[in-house]
């Protein structure tokens, strides 16, 4: 891995879905108009960072944002790693939040804060979530950047969490907006990944 080598991890751009509220986790939804143009205008900011690659989660809404910022950039295909999907929600993935407000109310309010500790009935624990993420985050960050990671908003939450050295329970306050950013050093990545595997 290059010494100086950094990664940009990005969330995916806008979803019909987004737009109206339904919970998404591994059901795989197209990006909407507005999500192409989120994309094409990431592609635009990016046009100087010299990026070497592009990695993406195989869902779709990331997928087609990678893809329409590789393109733009010059750059190969994007390379998907199954480890940057989504939080998988169990049996709510597709339900809107407003139904889940009538069958439970409970998980709404943990959802909308983003609550990490959320138990998602035939879903991931957060644990088996985390360390995905982090897994494959080590993976990519051992190649030669600088490297665009295109991915989901609960991915993001996972790695400020650790970059930040909280709990992996710690509720953050801030949900991340189709198309933020992280920035982050590759070596920093492999290194709180590797701590990650030796103390789980």
């Amino acid at each position: 891995m290059n010494g100086g080598a950094r990664l940009c991890i990005a969330r995916h751009g806008e979803t019909d879905w987004n737009a109206a509220g339904i919970l998404q986790g591994w059901s795989d939804v197209p990006l909407n108009a507005a999500g192409r143009a989120q994309a094409q205008r990431l592609a635009a900011d990016f046009s100087a960072c010299g990026f070497v690659a592009v990695w993406s989660s195989p869902l779709l809404r990331a997928l087609e944002t990678a893809s329409i910022i590789a393109d733009r950039l010059g750059l190969p295909p994007p390379r998907c790693h199954d480890g940057l999907k989504e939080r998988h929600f169990g049996i709510i993935q597709g339900v809107p939040k407003i139904e889940l407000a009538e069958l439970n109310p409970l998980l709404l309010q943990q959802i909308l804060k983003r609550n990490p500790a959320a138990e998602f009935v035939d879903g991931e624990s957060m644990d088996e979530f985390a360390d995905r993420v982090l897994a494959a985050l080590g993976e990519i960050a051992a190649q030669p950047g600088p490297l665009l990671v295109i991915t989901h908003g609960w991915v993001l939450d996972v790695v400020t969490r650790q970059l930040r050295g909280l709990p992996r329970d710690a509720l953050l306050g801030h949900k991340p907006g189709n198309g933020e950013c992280l920035w982050l050093d590759a070596v920093a990545v492999a290194e709180k990944e590797s701590a990650i595997i030796t103390d789980s």
